[in-house]
């Protein structure tokens, strides 16, 4: 059985879950998501607590309990927590402006990059060198914060370009000069 898919999800009291044909719908103060259930899985609820059983033991459907319990569980955070990721960019002259059509981004290139806002993510500059990219689908803001980070990403030998927050980058060691011995 797999662990995280027999655990139980507790709701909160203000997340409302309503059952669909194959998803799950949850609302919350910051908004509404939707999960899918795949086939297989069997969802019950009774007052705020839902569980997750499997049909059959088939490996494909075993695969996938974790999973929509997990899924689901993502839900629920992001409609009463939200998620945020935070970006930085590291290099001289590298800076970021928030436009009204998205972002700004000076990136060593001969042109500014623009980035456009994505609905449902909230794109905030601090100061010229840091973005918090924030929202309430776990998967939308990771994949946001992975598309301006494909921007220009750290280089290994100075660490420049557009890293995670927490991200560390680990350096190679330049070349070195090389003794010559005449023979």
């Amino acid at each position: 059985m797999s662990r995280i898919g027999r655990k139980p999800l507790y709701l909160p009291e203000t997340v409302k879950v309503e059952m669909l044909d194959t998803s799950l719908k949850f609302t919350g103060p910051k908004g509404t998501l939707e999960s899918v259930v795949p086939k297989g899985i069997k969802v019950e609820q009774k007052d705020n607590v839902i569980n997750f059983t499997r049909e059959n033991d088939i490996p494909s459907v075993r695969a996938l309990h974790g999973l929509a319990r997990r899924l689901a569980q993502n839900c629920v955070t992001g409609v009463t927590e939200g998620y945020e990721k935070h970006l930085q960019l590291l290099g001289t002259g590298y800076r970021v402006a928030a436009t009204a059509e998205g972002l700004s981004l000076s990136l060593g290139f001969s042109h500014p990059v623009i980035f456009k806002k994505v609905e449902g993510v909230n794109m905030i500059v601090e100061g010229q060198d840091k973005i918090h990219i924030s929202g309430i689908d776990k998967q939308l803001v990771g994949q946001v914060a992975a598309n301006i980070r494909e921007l220009k990403k750290p280089e290994p030998y100075k660490g420049k370009g557009i890293r995670y927050a927490d991200e560390v980058v680990i350096k190679k060691q330049g070349k070195t000069a090389t003794k010559t011995t005449a023979a």
